[in-house]
């Protein structure tokens, strides 16, 4: 019975730790936007964007922008990508952990997203 305690115990404490993972690191998050550059088109604040047409980042779903970030990097012929050259050329060097931890990092800050009813 100890045996089945313990082993319970590292279970759940490795999924607890796998889901930290998973989530991302804000403060590696944060060192990650700043090494990259982000704020050069997106804004210092990462709400107010050099160009209209670029996405205010702060505040965004956390998951929203994994998946962002993970689709500019899929290969020219996925049917899931997205296509715009720079942000492909800028996730390029990125890992899946650094993709994580910039969305968590970004869905952190205070944005000016709405939803309108």
């Amino acid at each position: 019975m100890k045996k089945i305690a313990t082993l319970a115990a590292v279970l759940g404490a490795s999924s607890i730790s796998f889901a930290a993972h998973a989530a991302g690191d804000i403060d590696a998050g944060k060192a990650a936007v700043q090494k990259y550059n982000c704020a050069a088109c997106h804004g210092v604040d990462f709400n107010s964007p050099i160009d209209p047409s670029y996405p205010k980042l702060a505040g965004q779903h956390r998951d929203y922008l994994q998946h962002a970030l993970t689709a500019y990097k899929r290969a020219p012929t996925d049917m899931n990508r997205r296509t715009n050259a720079i942000m492909a050329g800028q996730v390029a060097p990125l890992s899946e952990q650094d993709i994580a931890n910039i969305a968590s990092y970004l869905s952190s800050l205070p944005g000016s997203l709405v939803l309108r009813k």
